[in-house]
């Protein structure tokens, strides 16, 4: 009953900056929490931050701390991811997800997926 659309994606010079979005519709969006996940080839996939419903906590991998920042607009029903100071290593494939998770970096406490969106970052 929730469909997720991530965009925002794209080819970055290393310490540059990008900006995901995640539009939601169906259901009303402020009812869940949000979280974006990456994936690299070769690799499982990794959580990278969480928000939940309201805005109110949010939660960041150690990998990202400090040069991500989560946000949503629930008047826009969007999520928004910053990424600042990217490394190689940030490539991936992003992605969103909306639930209720009882434990918030698990993939699978997430009931709703975007498509993704690639990525790359060049050093």
């Amino acid at each position: 009953q929730v469909q997720l659309v991530e965009s925002g994606g794209g080819l970055v010079q290393a310490g540059g900056s990008l900006r995901l979005s995640c539009a939601a519709s169906g259901r009303t969006f402020s009812n869940y929490a949000m979280g974006w996940f990456r994936q690299a080839p070769g690799k499982e996939r990794e959580f990278v931050s969480f928000i939940n419903w309201s805005g109110s906590s949010t939660y960041y991998a150690d990998s990202v701390k400090g040069r991500f920042t989560i946000s949503r607009d629930n008047t826009k029903s969007t999520l928004y991811l910053q990424m600042n100071g990217l490394k190689p290593e940030d490539t991936a494939v992003y992605y969103c997800a909306s639930g209720n998770p009882y434990y918030y970096p698990l993939p699978r406490q997430y009931d709703y997926w975007g498509q993704g969106t690639q990525v790359t970052v060049s050093s």
